[in-house]
């Protein structure tokens, strides 16, 4: 389906003429428009009200200077993003990604995302998003700390539990939010439920590391129930090794499935055997190595340079939980069930599913 409605596609083009260099955001915003013109066509008092006008367009972008000094004294400088979009059903909510790629064209296109994410939830959330250029792989973490308290110091001023409240995504875990929020209480005075992510003995949730990945594949067995299905014995390729990733690979297992591959940036392992999940857990949460080195604990697995290719390797259910608009996070959309998929099988390949 293309984008043919003229109302929808004078938004989209009114869109590109405003941020032409934007390219992740307007990608997503004619993927949402193309999916609403049923809705659209259904709904004229929508367009007569301006609705989708007022939806592509963040009710608030705030981007500012990170200052923070590297254990030799000498002061980095990295742009720290919050792009806060809707908040008409509630306030903002969505993650904070500290990754080099980070942009503000990414960060509008995953808070745009975010709110039709937040309100098919039934929860009063509005939909944002936030983060910073900074890289925290192969930093120490007093690194990393003053990093998160100077990122905080400017950020406190524009959230709140009523406000904003951010939560993890790509390179923020329990240790950076636990170092956000201790600066938050110490620059507000207040112990708020400001920052989603926390660990349990700071105030988290049970069972908020694992959710994104479990619901990944509970969302995944659905699909596979509605085709006569199942986990039970198949194949399964996670991209990413990250949090999604490895529970990810925990559910599938437990539903039946064996993970057989998984990738990080710098490439991706192959274990026939099936991977352990908690292998990954020791290299990437507690060692924060690179998933090569899983092979110092199965000497038996393969390992191969570059992450694009973890896609050839053939299997009956494919897992994207890497970054979305690079190859590592799925495959194309141009392959299909009846041509270009390399596997023997066309396999289950379900959306990524983004905090």
């Amino acid at each position: 389906m293309a984008l043919t409605d003229q109302y929808l596609l004078g938004i989209y083009e009114k869109a590109a003429k405003k941020d032409p260099d934007q390219k992740e955001f307007l990608q997503a915003v004619y993927e949402v428009l193309e999916s609403l013109q049923p809705v659209v066509a259904k709904r004229p008092d929508l367009v007569a009200a301006g609705v989708v006008e007022r939806m592509v367009e963040p009710e608030r972008v705030i981007m500012f200077r990170v200052p923070w000094v590297d254990d030799q004294g000498k002061t980095q400088v990295n742009r720290g993003f919050r792009v806060q979009f809707n908040s008409a059903i509630g306030p903002y909510k969505g993650g904070l990604r500290l990754h080099p790629s980070v942009n503000l064209s990414i960060i509008k296109f995953l808070g745009f995302e975010q709110i039709f994410k937040n309100s098919l939830t039934g929860l009063p959330m509005g939909g944002g998003k936030g983060g910073s250029d900074f890289d925290p792989k192969g930093k120490s973490d007093a690194e990393v700390m003053r990093f998160c308290q100077s990122f905080m110091t400017e950020l406190c001023k524009h959230i709140g539990q009523f406000t904003d409240v951010p939560a993890g995504d790509i390179g923020v875990g329990g240790r950076e939010i636990g170092y956000m929020f201790g600066q938050y209480k110490r620059l507000q005075n207040e112990f708020t439920g400001v920052l989603t992510g926390k660990k349990v003995g700071a105030g988290g949730s049970l069972a908020r590391t694992e959710a994104t990945g479990y619901g990944l594949c509970y969302f995944a067995n659905e699909m596979l129930k509605a085709a006569g299905k199942s986990f039970q014995g198949a194949k399964v390729v996670i991209s990413g090794s990250g949090n999604v990733a490895i529970y990810a690979n925990q559910k599938a297992t437990q539903l039946g499935g064996k993970v057989i591959a998984m990738s990080d940036s710098n490439g991706y392992i192959v274990d026939e055997n099936g991977i352990d999940y908690k292998v990954i857990q020791v290299i990437k949460e507690q060692k924060r190595d690179r998933i090569k080195t899983y092979l110092d604990y199965v000497p038996s697995a393969k390992y191969v340079e570059g992450c694009k290719g973890i896609w050839t390797v053939p299997c009956d259910i494919a897992l994207p939980c890497a970054t979305r608009t690079s190859w590592t996070a799925r495959p194309p959309r141009s392959w299909s069930k009846t041509a270009a998929w390399p596997w023997p099988r066309a396999p289950i390949c379900p959306p990524p599913l983004r905090r």
